[in-house]
């Protein structure tokens, strides 16, 4: 999903507008969820970017983005640019620590 939201479109509640944003990319996020996995992936894992405009876009985590959108509402924005790309996820083992504390320490 690389996409321009307007915030305020002319003869709609900006309210209605904002809620009907957020779930459209919840909606999208539970969609390539739930598609099947290749052999070898563990899970969908997502590059995003957000910002006022594609030009100024910046990296950003997938569980950050409504927070995202609501920090620009606040600052009355009128748009912004959300990219939403969805990539092969492994898990990783915990590393492992060899030291033992001792009660001397």
């Amino acid at each position: 999903m690389r996409k321009t939201f307007q915030l305020r479109p002319e003869g709609k509640n900006p309210d209605r507008v904002l809620e009907a944003i957020k779930h459209e990319i919840r909606k999208y996020l539970k969609r390539e969820r739930s598609r099947a996995l290749p052999t070898g992936v563990d899970y969908w894992d997502f590059n995003c970017k957000f910002g006022p405009s594609e030009a100024a876009a910046v990296p950003a985590r997938v569980g950050e983005l409504i927070a995202l959108i609501d920090a620009l509402v606040k600052e009355e924005g009128t748009q912004f640019y959300i990219e939403i790309l969805s990539c092969h996820g492994q898990r990783q083992a915990p590393p492992t620590t060899t030291k033992h504390l001792t009660h001397g320490e």
